[in-house]
């Protein structure tokens, strides 16, 4: 994959970027939203298709990023159509720091070192051109002023946006309210961003481990109890990862 054009995830981060802070908006939702995004931008390249509410590993050649690589080759080896919302809940220890130092080697941020109560060493990350920032931002106003389907990269941005919490950070207050509510709106404009987006969310609401269940197959009769019977497996079951995901610290 070439460089000329950034990633979803990256677009994600410097969108979540404060600039007078040097903090990422939404730290914890966010670190789902990498995630997602990474699937996102692996469907775009062709790597990998939505199946269902699964993700599928179509053609497993390397972009050539070493991150989208790797989430790539993890997804190759489970051997089966993963569920979105079990990705994505997966554990992603250093995702955000993995992002935030890439982004640093590019040039596009730049560290800043402090301390918290005058003790604990912290690191805090400027734009190193806000331009690029509000490129990026100038997509997302325009596609929710104008009404113009945007771009799939475009759409699926604005749908992992909206599912992070990112809305009013973006559009704060009730003078804002108007285009929160279109840049959630964008979420149908991408199917594979749509997909993400929802599994996103359904993490955050917990209900990661509760499958969407399909409708029954004419002729299926119920189980004692008035339960559906189980389904068949369907490839290698995925079994919900326990405990929550681990926060990293990155300011």
């Amino acid at each position: 994959m070439g460089r000329s054009r950034r990633t979803i995830p990256e677009e994600l981060l410097l969108l979540a970027l404060d600039p007078a802070t040097g903090t990422t908006a939404q730290p914890q939702s966010l670190d789902l939203g990498l995630a997602g995004a990474q699937l996102v931008e692996l469907a775009l390249a062709g790597r990998i298709a939505p199946d269902g509410d699964r993700i599928a590993v179509v053609v497993p050649r390397p972009t050539g990023d070493p991150t989208l690589d790797c989430a790539l080759e993890l997804l190759r080896r489970r051997g089966a159509p993963v569920r979105a919302v079990h990705w994505i809940g997966g554990p992603r220890l250093g995702l955000r720091q993995t992002y935030l130092s890439h982004l640093e080697r590019c040039g596009m941020v730049h560290a800043v070192a402090g301390q918290m109560c005058g003790v604990l060493p912290t690191t805090r990350y400027q734009a190193s051109d806000n331009e690029i920032s509000r490129e990026i931002r100038a997509r997302l106003d325009s596609a929710i002023r104008t009404g113009v389907p945007p771009d799939p990269r475009t759409a699926a941005l604005a749908a992992l946006a909206h599912a992070v919490g990112l809305g009013k950070h973006l559009y704060p207050g009730n003078e804002g309210r108007s285009s929160r509510s279109r840049l959630r709106d964008l979420i149908r404009h991408d199917p594979m961003g749509g997909l993400v987006a929802h599994a996103v969310m359904d993490v955050q609401n917990g209900v990661a481990a509760q499958p969407r269940r399909s409708p029954a197959p004419a002729g299926r009769q119920p189980a004692p109890g008035g339960r559906a019977a189980p389904e068949p497996a369907r490839g290698v079951p995925m079994q919900p990862r326990r405990g929550s995901m681990a926060r990293v610290v990155a300011h």
